[in-house]
């Protein structure tokens, strides 16, 4: 443990320096406001991967799969694991339909609109801002409170600390901003998560005495087929997986990549190295329940490595902690950005750009207000994450098999997204209550949409969407400055 005094001091240094190297990319990369939000056409393959691979690598990998380890075992460590593969290999035929269809969009929900009408829309908007929200809550939470595993840090001043830095380069440069920081980032979180695995499982004293401890305490733990765990793995790969479709930081870097083919390299690859990163961090899940160690397993490998661990690597984890939270932060704050001013001009067509960003970091400066209250308050907000995910599982095939039915018509969409939310929030628990059939509700919520949406394809059409009208109400809004 440090003093608090030094911590801070470390807080303040690392932030600043990513939120200057940030400004300084921005003053020297002045665009458009098209460029702003989406930075259109302008990434390549490289960039692509960098900037996605750092979204995903958020402060919940640190926390999430170890926790889903001690819930199941290596089932749920490959659920969660396939959960994050699987939003990288979907975006790829998603986005590339998507900048076909629509090649001057800004947002999934442009496509939503246009595709089912305000109805749809307004739910889609809705679960992706209350998701985002959710998300950045999340982010600040879990490094306030691994920065208080090293010293006793209030809360609030970590959280404080990372989100000025976070929206003092955001807000002004946008997505092609948060694209240059990830790639600096990516640079400080690849080799310590390295480091971290290495120093971690010396501690332990290696795999034999976690296999024995767990062979004598939890066996069903290591038992891939064991049903708590394929459970377990099922609802982490619907819920993570499906959830992941909706966050509009991804569609701007679709949107951003320079072609189909630079599309594809980014996602797929991003993808296969995230697999297993997130693998390796789940079995500190099962280390904490075969060597019994004390605390929570969501900090498994803090417990582990901070006991022993020397001054640099203290000093090392706080750098590799900003790097992820604030990765993931300025992604979720460019998205929730962008979704603002799009809407914005929407309402308001004769507004000029300038007007637009500043009405839009208003909005955004509430929203992280709000947040960071929240983080600093150091409340679970898994059930909240839990309640988002399962109504993007609900929409999911609805507002995806719009991408290529003609058919399908919006009352047809609506029907099922309802139809997917009541089927599982009929299992899903109460504010309070034991999480017990999360598995049925998950497995309601995205299956039954299909069912209801496919036999409702059974009834007759009138008239079919015509992908075109898609392209023609969705024109390039902002081709100035």
């Amino acid at each position: 443990m440090l003093d608090s005094t030094t911590v801070i001091l470390w807080l303040v240094v690392f932030a600043g320096l990513y939120a200057v190297l940030g400004l300084y990319y921005n003053g020297k990369h002045q665009g458009t406001l098209d460029d702003f939000i989406v930075a259109r056409n302008s990434q390549g393959s490289q960039a692509t991967f960098a900037t996605l691979l750092a979204t995903t690598m958020g402060t919940w990998i640190l926390f999430g799969p170890a926790e889903s380890a001690v819930w199941g075992g290596v089932g749920a460590i490959a659920g969660y694991a396939l959960g994050t593969l699987a939003p990288s290999f979907l975006m790829v035929p998603l986005g590339v339909r998507l900048r076909r269809i629509m090649p001057n969009g800004y947002a999934l929900t442009e496509f939503v609109r246009v595709r089912y009408g305000n109805g749809v829309y307004g739910f889609v908007s809705f679960i992706m801002l209350f998701y985002m929200f959710i998300g950045l809550t999340a982010g600040l939470t879990g490094i306030a409170q691994l920065v208080a595993l090293v010293a006793p840090i209030p809360l609030w001043i970590t959280a404080s600390i990372v989100m000025v830095a976070t929206l003092a380069y955001t807000l002004g440069g946008g997505l092609k901003v948060s694209i240059f920081t990830d790639r600096i980032q990516l640079l400080v979180i690849l080799p310590f998560i390295a480091i971290l695995l290495l120093f971690g499982w010396q501690y332990t004293g290696g795999i034999k005495p976690v296999l024995d401890g767990l062979m004598e305490k939890a066996p069903q733990l290591l038992n891939p087929f064991d049903t708590q765990g394929l459970e377990t793995g099922i609802t982490f790969f619907l819920a993570v997986g499906l959830t992941g479709l909706f966050y509009q930081g991804t569609w701007q870097r679709i949107f951003a990549a320079r072609n189909s083919r630079t599309l594809l390299k980014g996602f797929v690859f991003s993808g296969l190295l995230s697999f297993p990163v997130i693998a390796a961090m789940g079995l500190f899940g099962l280390a904490f329940v075969g060597l019994s160690l004390p605390g929570d397993g969501s900090t498994a490998l803090f417990t582990i490595v901070l006991n022993e661990a020397p001054y640099w690597l203290i000093v090392g984890i706080i750098l590799f902690g900003l790097a992820l939270i604030m990765s993931s932060a300025d992604s979720t704050i460019s998205g929730l950005n962008s979704l603002f001013i799009v809407d914005l001009r929407r309402v308001f067509p004769r507004m000029i750009a300038s007007e637009l960003k500043v009405i839009s970091r208003y909005l955004l400066v509430i929203l992280s207000m709000i947040a960071l209250y929240v983080a600093s308050q150091g409340l679970s907000i898994l059930y909240l994450f839990l309640l988002a995910d399962l109504l993007c599982c609900a929409a999911a095939f609805p507002v995806f098999f719009g991408f290529y039915s003609q058919r399908y018509q919006s009352y047809q969409a609506i029907i099922g997204i309802l139809s997917g939310i009541v089927a599982g929030l009929f299992f899903f628990p109460l504010p309070g209550e034991a999480a017990l059939h999360l598995y049925e509700a998950f497995l309601l919520a995205t299956f039954v949409p299909v069912v209801v949406s496919l036999v409702l394809l059974l009834l007759p059409v009138s008239k079919r969407f015509e992908f075109s009208t898609v392209a023609k109400q969705t024109e390039l809004l902002f081709s100035g400055k």
